[in-house]
C-alpha cells in the first residue's frame, strides 16, 4: 500500500487521527515532525531557531520525500508542509492525501489549551489566536483542497469520538 499523508491546520487532529488509524489497521505510524527531530537530534523549534523557517521548510521537504518512499505507512505532516515547494503535488504523486479539516472554532478550543507549548501561539490573546487561525486557513486552504480525501477532524475530542471517527473513515476507504 502506497503511504497516506494527513495534513491539516495545527490543532485539527492529525497526530490524534494518524495513531489510531495506525492502532485500528496494524499500518506503521509516523509523525513528519518527530521524524525530523530524531534524524536531527534537535526539536523543531531548534531547528527553527538555527536554521530559520526556510532552512526548517528544505529539511521538511528532504524529510518528506525520504518517508514518501515507504510502503505501508500512515504521515501526518505539520501544517504548513503541503504549503511548500512542490509537497502536495509530490504527496499526490506518492500516496494518499488525507485532509483532516476542522472548523476554526474548532481549532481556537484546542489551540487555547495549550497555547504554550505553540511557539507561534505563546503569549498571545485569544484574539490574535483567532486571527492567526483565521489569516493562516486563508492561505493554507488552497493548498489542503488538493487532497485526495477530505474528512471532519472535529470529533476527536474522547477515545469513543476517536474510536468511532476511524471506524467511520474505514467504512468508507478501507486500506486492506
Amino acid at each position: 500500500m502506497k503511504p497516506i499523508f494527513i495534513i491539516g491546520y495545527m490543532g485539527c487532529g492529525k497526530t490524534t487521527f494518524g495513531k489510531a488509524l495506525s492502532a485500528a489497521t496494524g499500518i506503521p505510524f509516523i509523525d513528519l515532525d518527530f521524524y525530523i527531530e530524531q534524524r536531527y537530534h534537535s526539536t523543531v523549534r531548534e531547528i527553527f531557531d538555527r536554521h530559520g523557517e526556510e532552512g526548517f521548510r528544505e529539511i521538511e521537504r528532504e524529510m518528506l520525500h525520504e518517508v514518501a518512499e515507504f510502503e505501508d505507512t500512515i504521515i501526518s505532516c505539520g501544517g504548513g508542509t503541503p504549503c511548500f515547494f512542490d509537497n502536495m503535488e509530490h504527496m499526490n504523486s506518492r500516496g494518499t492525501t488525507l485532509w483532516l479539516q476542522a472548523s476554526q472554532e474548532c481549532l481556537f478550543s484546542r489551540l487555547i489549551r495549550k497555547r504554550e507549548k505553540r511557539p507561534l501561539l505563546a503569549g498571545r490573546t485569544d484574539d490574535e489566536i483567532r486571527e492567526i487561525i483565521s489569516t493562516q486557513l486563508e492561505k493554507r486552504e488552497p493548498f489542503y483542497s488538493k487532497a485526495k480525501v477530505i474528512w471532519k477532524g472535529d470529533s476527536l475530542e474522547d477515545k469513543r469520538q476517536i474510536g468511532d471517527n476511524i471506524a467511520q473513515f474505514l467504512d468508507f476507504y478501507p486500506l486492506s
